[in-house]
């Protein structure tokens, strides 16, 4: 399917585009949310600046990815490949990133507050600056990654990986007094 058809289907009401493949596609500005795009391949697309707000991308191969500024609040994104992607400024409060492949995806200046990142494999990913207030890092892999600056107020990292990762100047708990 090409970018073009997706938006002519969604615009008339469809939403369901499970493993649609879209690969390379040029997305950037769309709104698809709600869509269900579980197993889709997405990879090297230009989802920048896209909204998936409440969107289904189960298992989705976005591996290379440019998600900059993207929409992907309350998100399901659980077990979805993400490696290598850009999400430079995305916001992803409450989302589901649970098994999700972060490795080496650039996230600086991404919002997390409140998701659910368990098992997630963030391994040497750039979260500089990242909010990532709330959110549940249970036994995700942390290893060698860059949380410079990044807010971790009240998160959960029972059980994380965190082997070599830059926490400098990282906010752990906000000062109540």
């Amino acid at each position: 399917m090409k970018a073009d058809e997706l938006l002519a289907q969604y615009a008339t009401g469809r939403r369901d585009f499970t493993e649609v493949n879209l690969s390379e596609a040029f997305l950037e500005g769309a709104n698809l949310s709600g869509a269900i795009l579980d197993r889709a391949i997405l990879d090297g697309a230009d989802l920048s600046r896209v909204n998936l707000s409440q969107a289904s991308l189960i298992e989705a191969d976005l591996n290379g990815a440019n998600l900059n500024q993207a929409n992907l609040t309350e998100a399901n994104l659980s077990g979805a490949i993400l490696d290598g992607a850009i999400l430079e400024g995305a916001i992803l409060d409450e989302a589901n990133l649970s098994q999700a492949d972060l490795t080496i995806a650039k996230l600086i200046g991404t919002q997390f507050r409140q998701a659910e990142l368990q098992k997630a494999n963030l391994n040497a990913v750039s979260l500089n600056e990242a909010d990532l207030s709330h959110a549940d890092l249970a036994k995700a892999d942390l290893s060698q990654a860059d949380l410079s600056n990044a807010e971790l107020n009240e998160t959960n990292l029972s059980q994380a990986n965190l082997n070599n990762t830059n926490l400098e100047g990282t906010i752990l708990d906000e000062d109540k007094g």
